[in-house]
């Protein structure tokens, strides 16, 4: 049974009588700061699949519990919509068409948390980084990012990932290390996106690549 069982008991009284079902999102690409003031609720942009063939209508949440902040979305969804293909719960790692989203996390504690979601070809949520709750000052020029990404390379020999959801350049992020592209297309990526002294394929934001798998 997956863990999304809790939210189909929450989502339920919102769509008990509506003629809505409820539909456990999945998160293909993840951004937060890396650092936040305490007790300051921040935003974190989500890509997350829907259900293309039905109308409906995206939950965010969103929870902090211990040191752990857990993002599991979810869709109401009109009930006898015609019947969709596999949904992207069931078929990894091939990305879906995805939306573009902005949720907000709750202002947490001065410490470090770790930041979780549901994610393709995962049971229930997993691991997509940390976030460091500053008393005072923190650093805004860094956010970190994991996800399913594609690896394009421009007709300048530039190579960028797009976040998984995108059909096509040119949105993305350039690699900060452009000798670094090897397994990069389809894979689960880790890294941060910042800026730059020296100007990557004439950009100074760009993507420093931490792990894939």
């Amino acid at each position: 049974m997956r863990s999304f069982y809790y939210l189909a008991m929450l989502g339920g009284v919102a769509a008990c009588g509506s003629g809505l079902n409820v539909e456990p999102a999945i998160v293909q690409w993840m951004e937060w700061p890396a650092e936040v003031q305490a007790a300051t609720p921040f935003d974190v942009r989500l890509l997350t699949p829907f259900p293309a063939c039905h109308r409906f209508v995206f939950k965010p949440a969103v929870r902090a519990v211990d040191s752990v902040v857990t993002v599991e979305p979810y869709f109401l969804v009109e009930r006898g919509d015609p019947v969709c293909p596999p949904s992207a719960l069931d078929v990894a790692p091939v990305p879906f068409l995805a939306l573009d989203t902005v949720i907000t996390a709750p202002g947490l504690a001065a410490h470090a948390f770790q930041m979780r979601a549901t994610a393709t070809g995962a049971s229930g949520v997993r691991a997509f980084g940390d976030v460091t709750v500053r008393p005072s000052n923190p650093d805004p020029s860094r956010r970190n990012a994991r996800g399913i990404v594609k690896l394009w390379v421009d007709n300048a020999g530039c190579a960028r990932i797009l976040a998984a959801g995108y059909p096509q350049p040119p949105r993305g992020f350039v690699l900060e290390d452009q000798t670094d592209t090897t397994g990069l297309n389809y894979a689960f990526v880790r890294g941060y996106i910042h800026e730059v002294a020296a100007p990557v394929c004439g950009q100074t934001r760009v993507f420093h690549l931490v792990t894939r798998n």
